[in-house]
């Protein structure tokens, strides 16, 4: 694969995430961007980037760039997505893909023009286990797939004085919990059982209608362990501070209407029935996606907390519980999984190998052989199926999710 140069924009908690990917794929990382010029250098100090790029728009204007990597926002995505692809360069954008159904399609049609590869980073499904679990499907080992059921929870927004720009509908988008860490759930649940969803009936919650604002800012996840702060240890977002920089009760009132937790109840094409339940106010429960699919021949369980085992349930034979070993699996679930048995692969790894299938598939330059990552049309999707979600709650009804 010839050598690619990407530039990653976002310093916060995912933006050093991607270029630690990048450079495991083999990709040179030639720039990370911050909200300020000074942000940019720090961060390319800190990572050990030397290129000149300061601002987003220098990105842009370098020709010998080939790629670009949205970490930022979510209320930046649709903008700096379009602009990317106008420049001619690739595009990978975090999730959500856009703020609204409307954004993500024009999307999805620029893409479709540009010639270039848009992707969308649902890495969760790069987890080789979750591979190995939709080649099951595939194949015909789990049967008829009759149900999904499961669960995406935190806690980092238990308290009320737990705050983020993600709480804010203009910042996030008007789901929060939903968009945020249940789209990673919705996005592999249909990636799995090769259905899409297409109906859906949701009861979300507010727990917290007020949070107290600190007078400074503060991390998606923290080092610190007292009351209100998560003791997750990620790096500080665009324009956030450490928490604990301001005064012992310096804080302000903030309405919050994005959801804390919630329940949907799902209908794939083919018939089955699905129920997730979403949460970021879990005491306890750091980041754990739960996924059960029970079919006609066979059940299959993954948990993202082990991520190295695969239970497959039977009903005339014993039960098993498939540790991650490529000698094992099929050739789908070995594609993405680098290690021997033995040797656990985990959260970076994901990213790593969706940016192996990523730049791959633009190396080898065939644009009509299927994409093997989740393209722009899959992150249009996910937005259209968040939107019902949101007017089913709204309307408390089931809502049809529109192609």
């Amino acid at each position: 694969m010839r050598k690619f140069r990407a530039a990653v924009i976002g310093t916060g908690f995912i933006g050093p995430v991607h270029v630690e990917g990048l450079r495991r794929a083999g990709i040179e990382v030639v720039a990370s961007i911050g909200s300020t010029p000074e942000k940019s250098r720090l961060s390319a100090k800190k990572l050990g980037i030397h290129g000149p790029h300061r601002t987003f728009a220098d990105v842009l204007a370098d020709p010998e760039i080939d790629s670009v990597h949205l970490t930022t926002p979510n209320r930046f995505h649709f903008e700096q997505a379009k602009a990317v692809l106008q420049a001619g360069k690739h595009v990978i954008c975090e999730k959500p893909l856009a703020m609204n159904s409307s954004q993500s399609s024009t999307l999805v049609d620029i893409a479709s023009r540009s010639g270039c590869a848009a992707g969308v980073a649902y890495n969760v499904r790069f987890y080789p286990l979750c591979h190995e679990a939709a080649d099951r499907v595939r194949s015909g080992l789990v049967g008829t797939v009759f149900s999904a059921t499961g669960s995406y929870v935190q806690d980092w927004l238990l308290y009320e004085t737990d705050y983020n720009w993600r709480v804010h509908s203009e910042d996030g988008g008007e789901l929060r919990a939903v968009a945020d860490i249940g789209s990673h759930w919705l996005d592999l649940v249909q990636f799995i059982a090769g259905q899409p969803v297409t109906s859906v009936c949701a009861d979300l919650r507010t727990i917290h209608d007020t949070r107290r604002r600190p007078s400074g800012h503060i991390e998606t996840f923290s080092g610190a362990s007292h009351r209100g702060q998560s003791d997750s240890t990620c790096i500080t977002e665009p324009g956030i501070t450490e928490p604990g920089s301001t005064e012992p009760g310096s804080t302000e009132a903030v309405r919050i209407t994005t959801e804390d937790c919630g329940a949907v109840m799902l209908r794939f094409q083919n018939g089955a029935n699905g129920c997730l339940w979403v949460s970021q106010v879990t005491a306890g429960r750091k980041n754990c996606l739960r996924l059960e699919m029970a079919g006609s021949e066979s059940s299959l369980a993954w948990n993202s907390e082990t991520p190295n085992e695969l239970w497959i349930g039977h009903r005339a034979q014993a039960n098993q519980l498939l540790v991650r070993d490529p000698s094992l699996m099929g050739e789908s679930g070995a594609s993405v999984s680098n290690y021997p048995g033995g040797h656990n692969e985990g959260f970076p790894d994901t990213f790593k190998q969706l940016f192996h299938c990523f730049y791959e598939y633009i190396a080898i330059g065939d644009r009509t052989t299927p994409p093997p990552f989740p393209t722009f049309a899959d992150g249009h999707r996910n937005v259209v199926l968040c939107e019902s979600i949101l007017s089913s709650h709204q309307s408390r009804s089931w809502v049809d999710v529109l192609p």
